[in-house]
């Protein structure tokens, strides 16, 4: 019986066919949605910061103008800078004195909300005691609680306790005007924070009250400017707590030394200086938000973080 041989397999090929995937469709990009968006969304910006800017631009254009550019022609330019407007601001209509008392208020109140909200939104939010949550929800209360019901019974308080007409007194109610917001703040910036860090100071032997100051305050600085420029502009510009307060004529505040020059400066018709006295009241709040505009940014990213 003959037989023939037959070739082995080739083992290394595929017996099946080969699969035709289909082509996969390219999808062209519509650059001209992107180009309407942008367009529009830049548009809204440039209204947006012109409206905001116009106003700044034309107090400080008026403030080194006369009165008479100022009342016949107010949106020119001035032929000549008339810088007497603000020393006579300065000198004149006492606002030297005025800035000099806001700065002693603003600044030491600023400091003891600053000490005293990170304290309390420190124990808020890393320690567990009956009663946190209320008295958590006690400062978030006094957020919502306006002021002007206030007026009254602090006008009271403040008589009993020989604190009216006094820098102390308006520092403190001051600093419990602004304790609310900062602790809800910094309660919520605390909570984002590593607790690793403040345990691993402990094992070495670190306090709470070191591990706090040297630990845990430097770790929330970005918190604490961002907290700290938002109660820098409210009570820089606050007028209704010192208005009750503080009717001494020797120890008034900016926004109340304002006031006083816009009455009595907009009866003699001296609106160069009235100017001249709004655009120093505006010039330290800008200057602290372009210095630390970064800061403020990064502080209320910070909670979006974790």
């Amino acid at each position: 019986m003959k037989t023939t041989d037959t070739p082995p397999a080739d083992l290394t090929k595929d017996p099946t066919p080969p699969i035709e995937t289909p082509p996969v469709p390219v999808v062209e990009d519509k650059p001209t949605e992107g180009k309407t968006l942008n367009f529009f969304s830049h548009g809204i910006l440039i209204i947006w910061a012109a409206l905001a800017a116009l106003p700044l631009l034309w107090a400080v254009m008026s403030s080194v103008k006369n009165d008479h550019d100022i009342l016949t022609s107010p949106w020119k330019l001035p032929d000549r800078l008339h810088f007497e407007n603000w020393s006579r601001a300065w000198n004149q209509a006492h606002m030297s004195e005025y800035f000099g008392h806001t700065i002693v208020v603003v600044g030491f109140s600023l400091v003891g909300t600053l000490l005293l909200g990170s304290m309390a939104a420190y124990v808020l939010a890393r320690f567990d005691f009956p009663g946190n949550r209320f008295i958590y929800y006690l400062f978030i209360g006094g957020m919502s609680f306006p002021i002007i019901l206030a007026l009254v019974p602090l006008f009271f308080v403040m008589n009993n306790m020989g604190l009216l007409n006094t820098t102390y007194g308006l520092i403190l109610v001051y600093i419990a005007y602004s304790l609310p917001f900062t602790v809800f703040f910094l309660t919520s910036f605390f909570r984002t924070m590593p607790g690793e860090v403040a345990e691993a100071a402990m094992i070495d032997g670190a306090s709470h009250t070191r591990t706090f100051f040297q630990v845990m305050l430097p770790m929330a600085k970005p918190g604490l400017i961002s907290v700290g420029i938002f109660n820098f502009l409210g009570q820089w510009n606050q007028y209704m707590l010192p208005t009750v307060l503080n009717t001494d004529p020797h120890k008034r505040v900016l926004a109340q030394g304002l006031v006083e020059l816009a009455t009595s400066q907009g009866y003699k018709g001296d609106y160069s200086g009235l100017f001249a006295g709004l655009v120093m009241a505006m010039l330290p709040v800008l200057a602290a938000y372009i210095i630390f505009q970064r800061q403020v940014v990064a502080g209320l990213t910070a909670g979006a973080l974790k």
